[in-house]
């Protein structure tokens, strides 16, 4: 058995113990960010960015919930690390707010608000943190009316996880038809200027009570199947646009190490995941894959988007890294928690060490 398929095991009997009775390792985890994040916000959205049908969540114990996966996603692992149910998509809640964590990630959405937006309706970043105030400043002060302080320090305490970027490229910087952003910025300057907005969104999420951030990396967009089968490559990857990408990758740490130094108690941590999906890729074998060219489901146009609704995937999802033509298999996700968990190469702190702090 590989050692992702036993962390997998494992986790989920973390979960489970925790569930039973032991005390989460955190309050709350608060999620944000794009598809690869978005546990079903997009369902209740008029948009053609949704998973809420099969073969969408094959192997998820909810079923088709709106993950673009066949099981769980990065944020499922992370609140089961910490002990806590995986947070509910935050338009979904319609009665009380939940204390344990809200999921506000978009499909198709990004850093920049006119991202994705052909697509149809979704919550670009500003959006997603326009929610979360909505929940400190209206929800949350109903479960803290004794104690303004408290509800202070249960969000400095809490875990918040981001993931966003790879759209302001795909649906957007490499549209040229639809946008004109890549005729007025220049690689360098376009990763210069989701970066600058970046910042002010973590500002922004700073105000709001957020003290403990980790920001993924975008991952070798080069590498998906969307790319791979429309673009010519040597290889397996579009590597010119996986060049494009690691502009924005080698300035991130700089810019959350600029806001953990001048914003008082607070930590950004880097998810510095962008080589361990492109080491994946190229040696799936260390990762238990066997497959990480093609997506597992039967796909529109041709394996380059979204599944086709019903059609039966492969038969083991998890040995490849694609479930369609653009979004990871649970394996790949649970090996990009687990490195934030507890690998100091690819969070420091780590997850773990996080918590205590």
């Amino acid at each position: 058995m590989g050692s992702t398929v036993l962390f997998i095991i494992f986790v989920g009997l973390l979960h489970f113990i925790s569930q039973v009775g032991g005390a989460p390792l955190a309050p709350a985890l608060y999620v944000f960010g794009d598809s690869l994040f978005d546990s079903g916000n997009n369902n209740l959205l008029p948009t053609v960015s949704r998973a809420d049908f099969k073969p969408y969540g094959v192997n998820f114990v909810e079923g088709d919930t709106g993950r673009f996966s066949n099981g769980r996603l990065v944020p499922d692992f992370i609140a089961e690390f910490l002990g806590l149910p995986y947070p509910p998509p935050c338009i979904s809640i319609r009665t009380s707010t939940p204390l344990t964590g809200l999921n506000y990630a978009s499909a198709s959405c990004g850093i920049l608000p006119e991202t994705g937006q052909y697509l149809g309706k979704c919550l670009s970043l500003d959006d997603q943190i326009d929610l979360f105030q909505r929940t400190v400043r209206s929800s949350l002060p109903r479960h803290f009316k004794s104690s303004p302080d408290e509800q202070s320090e249960y969000l400095s305490k809490s875990i918040f996880v981001v993931c966003i970027g790879s759209n302001d490229y795909m649906s957007n910087y490499l549209e040229p038809r639809i946008y004109g952003t890549s005729k007025h910025f220049s690689p360098q300057a376009f990763a210069q200027h989701l970066l600058d907005k970046l910042s002010e969104q973590f500002r922004r999420l700073y105000n709001l009570g957020a003290r403990k951030v980790v920001m993924y990396e975008i991952g070798p967009i080069g590498c998906i199947p969307s790319m791979t089968r429309k673009n010519k490559h040597d290889g397996k990857c579009v590597e010119e646009s996986n060049q494009l990408v690691a502009y924005f990758n080698e300035n991130l740490l700089g810019m959350l190490q600029n806001l953990t130094s001048t914003l008082p108690n607070s930590i950004f941590v880097r998810g510095h995941a962008h080589w361990l999906g492109y080491d994946a890729i190229m040696n799936p074998s260390k990762y238990g894959l066997l497959d990480t060219s093609n997506p597992c489901c039967i796909t529109w146009a041709n394996g380059t988007s979204a599944c086709i609704p019903e059609l039966e995937p492969c038969p083991d999802p998890n040995h490849h890294y694609f479930f369609d033509g653009y979004h990871l298999t649970e394996t790949v996700y649970s090996v990009l928690a687990r490195a934030c968990i507890d690998d100091k190469s690819v969070c420091s702190p780590t997850l773990k060490d996080l918590v205590q702090l």
